[in-house]
């Protein structure tokens, strides 16, 4: 595979192909945990690794897989790499790992990386497939950044909990818009972020 077409396969995941914005797969961790940065970049993170560790682990063990029984396996491997993930986090991060809660045990069932597994790792070798992992989770955590960034910064006018927008009625200028940390917030922000996507790249839309 030449180089040009390894970026392609990385870089278009992340705005032509994004898997929320053209797919809209994975919505549900897209409005949990984007309250703040913090717990949208380490979702993101695990996402990516689980997404780029799985399909190429499943890809180099394709031809040994029976057809019967691939689903089955697909997720034993995508749920162990999900558990070890998870078990880190609690090991290092205690206190972000309660924050996100279930939602890191839900990447075992997440669209993006079953979807990615079963429709790229089963029929390509593992360097394409990790790199296409990998692609699809810089994609997902694209839209999580953006949209956290400004859920955080106009909700509670801090980013990744310092404080950006003044709020203290001391020195205060900007009033928090508490709508912002309501999950329902992240609808519209995801919407705003696929109609731009869409503008920029017409292929997107629909027919």
């Amino acid at each position: 595979m030449s180089e040009e077409s390894k970026r392609e396969l990385l870089f278009r995941a992340i705005f032509e192909r994004n898997p929320i914005a053209l797919l809209v797969l994975g919505i549900c961790s897209a409005l949990a945990v984007t309250g703040n940065m913090a717990t949208a970049l380490v979702m993101s993170i695990c996402l990516t690794l689980v997404a780029a560790c799985s399909g190429a682990i499943i890809s180099a063990l394709r031809h040994h897989i029976p057809n019967t029984v691939r689903i089955g396996i697909q997720i034993t491997i995508i749920a162990t790499l999900v558990i070890l993930v998870d078990q880190i986090l609690k090991a290092f991060f205690y206190d972000l790992s309660r924050q996100l809660s279930i939602y890191v045990g839900l990447i075992i069932t997440n669209c993006i990386v079953m979807g990615r597994a079963e429709g790229f790792a089963m029929s390509n070798p593992p360097g394409r497939s990790f790199i296409d992992g990998l692609g699809n989770g810089l994609g997902y955590s694209f839209v999580l950044l953006v949209v956290a960034f400004w859920r955080e910064l106009l909700g509670a006018g801090t980013l990744f909990g310092h404080t950006i927008l003044a709020t203290t009625r001391r020195e205060g200028w900007y009033e928090p818009n508490g709508l912002m940390l309501l999950p329902a917030s992240a609808f519209f922000l995801v919407a705003l972020i696929i109609w731009l996507l869409r503008v920029i790249y017409p292929g997107q839309q629909e027919k």
